[in-house]
């Protein structure tokens, strides 16, 4: 099924009235400015190319596999196959997470330099080193932010969430990228929001407690691990599986956004709309240095392709987000995501992210070249 589409029906109203008057719309908001920018640009010569490879590709994965391209520059355009819904992010919040401690950095309400405390409370199973340090080691946010965004490290997020605080952090994530997102929560969180349907004891468990569980494989396994430590029989949760668990977890809203959404964040982030010059360096230095991403779209990508991304992985989920030139800004950057869902094994997500870097290498990103 072809799933080319722009931003919102509404972007096409106002630009059928605005071409019966000879006029670009020129939005105050920016945000609506970008979205109308990805609605007015769906004909590239590159679209139907890479449009296709993206069918072929969800074709062959078991699951869903949805992708949002928008590429500025020499022939831009916008490839929407994010079927008009939310996918769930997992560890890619952690992007905004980071926009919205910089940004309070800029503002010199927090600094760099300024140290935060590791509390026994903070701890939460992940990526990382974190978990090895003892309550009461201290961390610069500048450490927290790298840990967070290179190594994915889910405490070290967690502090920065409590740095900057959950409502605050959500509010400016809709000024930035408009209504698309679901709440983000801490990673924590989304443990007690999962397997607390399961039984009531789990809103009891302390955090070292849902941490141990990272200690038995994901599945049954987990469960029954779960069950140990509310102190009852495995019969006792209402779970048929741990799959089970965090597809009925998925069917909220919360740390999912619709792909335009997210495009439009990383978009104004390449700009420098929402950090100053430094700190828009920062964030894509870490990006650009990440340590979970070198089985998605980077290895199927051109070498030497600068790419700044995160990644996020999840029970049955998977993503892959980032900004392909990102210095180029709205002059030649490609604003690239990508998320998989209900696949039997993560390696089959991951070949699909392989071939979807493969397929931009041959079509959008190969097009300024083949134009010259």
């Amino acid at each position: 099924m072809i799933r080319l589409r722009p931003c919102a029906a509404a972007l096409l109203v106002l630009l059928s009235l605005t071409a019966c008057r000879g006029e670009a719309p020129t939005p105050d908001d920016p945000v609506e400015a970008a979205a109308a920018d990805a609605a007015a640009s769906t004909d590239a010569p590159w679209i139907a190319a890479l449009d296709a490879e993206a069918e072929r590709i969800d074709a062959d994965m078991p699951g869903d596999f949805g992708v949002y391209v928008r590429h500025f520059g020499p022939a831009p355009g916008t490839l929407d196959r994010g079927d008009d819904r939310a996918w769930y992010l997992s560890s890619t919040i952690k992007i905004p997470v980071a926009i919205a401690v910089l940004e309070q950095v800029d503002a010199g309400t927090l600094s760099l330099d300024q140290e935060l405390v590791l509390a026994q409370s903070d701890f939460v199973d992940g990526s990382g080193d974190m978990l090895s340090f003892e309550p009461g080691a201290r961390f610069t946010i500048a450490a927290l932010l790298e840990k967070s965004l290179r190594d994915s490290d889910s405490t070290a997020t967690d502090m920065l969430i409590r740095a900057v605080g959950e409502d605050h952090l959500n509010r400016r994530i809709r000024d930035w990228a408009g209504p698309g997102f679901g709440p983000v929560t801490t990673i924590l969180q989304v443990r007690y929001d999962a397997y607390g349907p399961v039984h009531p004891g789990v809103a009891d468990l302390d955090n070292m407690a849902i941490v141990g569980l990272r200690n038995a494989p994901a599945g049954e396994e987990r469960l029954v691990a779960l069950a140990r430590a509310l102190g009852v029989p495995r019969s006792a949760l209402k779970a048929e599986s741990l799959e089970a668990v965090f597809d009925a977890y998925y069917r909220g809203d919360r740390n999912q956004a619709t792909l335009p959404a997210f495009a439009t964040l990383l978009e104004r982030l390449a700009a420098g709309e929402l950090l100053s010059a430094d700190s828009t360096a920062r964030m894509l230095e870490h990006m650009r240095g990440i340590s979970t991403g070198d089985r998605r779209l980077s290895a199927g990508l051109p070498p030497g392709t600068d790419f700044a991304q995160k990644t996020g992985t999840q029970v049955r989920r998977a993503c892959n987000v980032g900004i392909v030139d990102a210095d180029a800004g709205r002059e030649g950057a490609t604003v690239v995501l990508a998320c998989a869902e209900d696949f039997d094994a993560l390696g089959q997500a991951e070949q699909a992210f392989q071939a979807f870097g493969r397929a931009l290498g041959d079509t959008v990103l190969a097009a300024p070249a083949s134009e010259g």
